[in-house]
């Protein structure tokens, strides 16, 4: 694992796919922005049943090797040192098959949509974010916190403002938006 990684998981109502998501994802991994580590799309058919597609960016050896890495932290967070050994001989079993999102958990999704619907979960390594992250460790930063700010979080803020402003009229709706900007945290 070299770069941040983030887990995407993105519900389809009624789900368009046209090949334009993966022509998307195949573009900035090619061009060394992002790489797919796995991916798991369910989609549950009007009749119940499952069509299940999975793929990675990794190898085998790639998919055994971050699966041991995952594996090491976990179990050095549960047990310590021998957590450590324990977790990445599993982790990297957990990857010889090329995926490190057991195929198992499409049960778990189908369980979260509707018939006709689809949903997706995606482990995302922004390999653009390595060359800043190396320069904020060697400058002694750590990370404090980070988070995506989506334009509904934005929104949201906003409807915050907006009912301080309401409670106390005396305060400028500009001002006020201002402060809630510096102060809040979207949920």
């Amino acid at each position: 694992m070299t770069g941040p990684v983030q887990m995407l998981v993105v519900g389809f109502d009624e789900p368009q796919f046209n090949g334009e998501i993966i022509e998307q994802m195949k573009r900035l991994n090619d061009t060394g922005v992002v790489r797919l580590i796995d991916a798991l799309v369910v989609q549950k058919n009007l009749d119940g049943t499952l069509t299940a597609v999975q793929w990675s960016e990794l190898s085998i050896p790639e998919a055994e090797e971050f699966g041991a890495t995952v594996g090491a932290l976990l179990g050095l967070g549960m047990a310590g040192e021998e957590g450590l050994e324990v977790g990445a001989a599993v982790g990297a079993e957990a990857g010889s098959d090329g995926h490190v999102i057991d195929e198992s958990q499409a049960w778990d999704l189908a369980d979260e949509i509707e018939p006709g619907a689809a949903a997706a979960v995606a482990l995302i390594e922004h390999l653009w974010a390595v060359p800043l992250r190396d320069a904020i460790a060697r400058a002694g930063g750590i990370p404090i916190s980070d988070n995506w700010i989506h334009p509904l979080d934005l929104v949201e803020i906003g409807l915050l403002a907006s009912e301080d402003v309401d409670a106390d009229p005396a305060v400028d709706a500009d001002e006020q938006v201002a402060a809630d900007a510096d102060v809040k945290t979207p949920a």
